[in-house]
């Protein structure tokens, strides 16, 4: 759904008709929209008891193929605020939230993250690997932005947005130092991901492991079958034995590479289920930003031949 900046001025004005008199003065917090679970795991953090938080992509959803609909129009024109994560994540909405971002506070929190610390993206020419979060040193950055963007927007909040992101900032180094420890004792040899896109290349910087993804950063591209004969031969001569699906993304490709190497004489199994570009659902330890990572690593390393604890780094994982 494309909106152009008139039509944008239009459903503003018509919400703001419809808003009882005095009701930005009544409400008592912060209404942030972010796209992304990430996102708002981390505002919801930052923001305390200070801000409502909603995430317009739930468990599952493929933000590279979203597009805003009728409900999530509504709920950022109302918001005081938008985060999105940008470097052409939710390239189906980029348009949309570029015009709405002419008439209220709209924020890309990733795209503040200095270039030297970026990936560059094989898909798009001029533009970068939007994945993050895979980092949580990199996300701690995009953490400090959120947290500026609620102080743009509420001012009086300063203090308590301040100290909420030092102390889960504290977290996320935490969380850091496990997924260091833990993927290191992956022997050298194994260190290889193979997923269904490339979502875990900042992964594969942090902790020294090479990516390989079925299809590109985006997953609009397509793999074909001369891709998948590539691979399986990768998977023969490197004497890889396990692979990855994701929980945003069809297993298809995955599957159709395990088949084609024990077509070859080759077992392969499926090591376990990522958290690539949503987390799980909410109310669960994995539909946190820190649980999705934990997560993540836990079963990478366990999968690949490292020492892990059984339910991760907090006891916590299902």
């Amino acid at each position: 759904m494309n909106l152009t900046k008139r039509s944008l001025a239009f459903v503003a004005l018509a919400f703001a008709m419809a808003m009882p008199t005095g009701w930005a003065a009544a409400q008592e917090k912060l209404t942030v929209v972010a796209t992304t679970g990430m996102i708002a795991d981390s505002a919801r953090n930052v923001g305390g008891d200070l801000v409502e938080v909603q995430a317009l992509m739930g468990p599952g959803v493929d933000p590279h193929a979203y597009r805003q609909t009728r409900t999530d129009i509504t709920a950022t024109v109302k918001a005081d605020l938008v985060l999105w994560n940008g470097l052409y994540l939710e390239a189906q909405m980029e348009e949309f939230l570029l015009d709405l971002g002419q008439e209220q506070p709209v924020v890309p929190v990733a795209e503040a993250v200095p270039e030297n610390l970026l990936i560059g993206s094989e898909d798009y020419d001029g533009k970068f690997d939007p994945h993050l979060w895979m980092n949580p040193n990199l996300w701690s950055r995009v953490v400090l932005n959120i947290r500026d963007a609620m102080i743009d927007v509420y001012p009086e909040g300063e203090a308590t947005f301040t100290a909420n992101a030092e102390a889960y900032l504290d977290r996320l180094r935490e969380l850091a130092t496990y997924t260091t420890e833990v993927l290191a004792s992956v022997p050298a040899e194994s260190r290889i991901l193979l997923t269904s896109h490339d979502a875990f290349n900042y992964f594969g910087n942090a902790y020294g492991f090479e990516v390989v993804g079925i299809q590109g950063i985006s997953t609009e591209s397509e793999a074909g079958l001369q891709r998948i004969a590539e691979l399986v031969d990768m998977l023969i001569a490197r004497d890889v034995r396990a692979v990855f699906v994701e929980t945003s993304v069809s297993d298809r490709n995955i599957r159709a590479l395990a088949e084609g190497a024990r077509a070859e004489e080759h077992e392969v199994v499926i090591g376990g289920e990522l958290y690539s570009d949503a987390m799980g659902e909410p109310g669960t330890y994995e539909g946190t930003y820190i649980g999705m990572i934990d997560s993540n690593a836990t079963t990478i390393a366990a999968a690949l031949g490292g020492e892990t604890p059984e339910k991760g780094m907090q006891g916590l994982l299902n």
